[in-house]
């Protein structure tokens, strides 16, 4: 298992003809091939609906909605028909009904659950999308939607929520599962599996930077975690093989009150929809 934080799309196995373009442009040219990778970097990849979500998209009350700040339009589900909401974000690479069996057990609890394809996701249009347009997402989101009660997220979704709740989303608790943390160390694991030289993750960070004015270590899930005062469930597997579970201690030690659960042999995904996960969930929100 690698020592640094993946995200989604580094799990599968990349095609040869991108890791020949990568190494061809790394020697032909440092700025295209830092283009090259970034361009990867932010290209989420857009799956079939499983069997096991038809359901939910079914089921929910679907909306496109404007993202002013980012000038970007995403799907919104409503799911259930409570005045007591809960917003549930997926990772990268997922889907507004990928927490399905989450949201049937909020439903049963007597929760709406709200949430989203973001950008460049699911039925949301665009090609490209990163962590500040999930984040731009789910303050929007509070405005038209909230309030809510609790946040859920997987994943990049996870890393979204603490962010978000560091920059004013209003929730009682939270919970994050397989959550990423140190941004600098994705960036990097990223290009190392595009066989590509460490510079150019430096050069890529340097860009991404420039373009948001802040630093990307702002936006790591550890740095969120120590400005978030509410109760926080962390969630993680200890065979998560796309964010090693050392994600999660190291969350868990910069949170000011929280719950810290390894779980084993259930991976970066099983994990959302295991019994004992999903009891554990509303044992804590309950």
């Amino acid at each position: 298992m690698s020592d640094q934080p993946k995200i989604h799309q580094q799990s599968l196995k990349i095609p040869k003809s991108i890791l020949i373009t990568a190494k061809l442009l790394e020697v032909t040219s440092s700025k295209l091939a830092m283009k090259f990778a970034a361009k990867l970097f932010t290209s989420p990849v857009k799956y079939k609906l499983p069997k096991r979500e038809i359901e939910m998209d079914k089921n929910s009350l679907q909306q496109n909605v404007t993202i002013s700040s980012i000038e970007k339009e995403i799907v919104v589900y409503s799911y259930g028909k409570s005045d007591k909401k809960v917003l549930l974000v997926h990772g990268w690479s997922g889907r507004g009904t990928q927490l399905v069996k989450i949201a049937d057990e909020m439903l049963k609890l007597g929760y709406t659950t709200i949430s989203f394809d973001a950008p460049a996701h699911g039925k949301s249009p665009g090609k490209t999308s990163n962590m500040t347009e999930f984040i731009a997402s789910i303050l929007e989101l509070e405005k038209n939607f909230g309030p809510f009660e609790f946040a859920i997220g997987h994943s990049l979704g996870g890393m979204s929520i603490l962010n978000s709740i560091k920059r004013g989303l209003k929730v009682k608790k939270a919970v994050i599962i397989g959550s990423g943390d140190i941004v600098e160390d994705i960036m990097d694991d990223f290009v190392e599996k595009l066989g590509m030289n460490i510079a150019i993750s430096k050069k890529m960070k340097a860009s991404f930077e420039k373009k948001i004015g802040e630093t990307m270590d702002s936006f790591s899930a550890y740095v969120a975690a120590k400005e978030v005062s509410i109760p926080v469930l962390v969630l993680h597997d200890k065979d998560d093989e796309d964010v090693p579970v050392k994600a999660a201690y190291h969350i868990n030690e910069n949170l000011k009150e929280s719950e810290l659960v390894i779980t084993e042999g259930l991976g970066h995904r099983k994990i959302l929809g295991d019994a004992k996960v999903i009891k554990k969930i509303t044992d804590f929100l309950k």
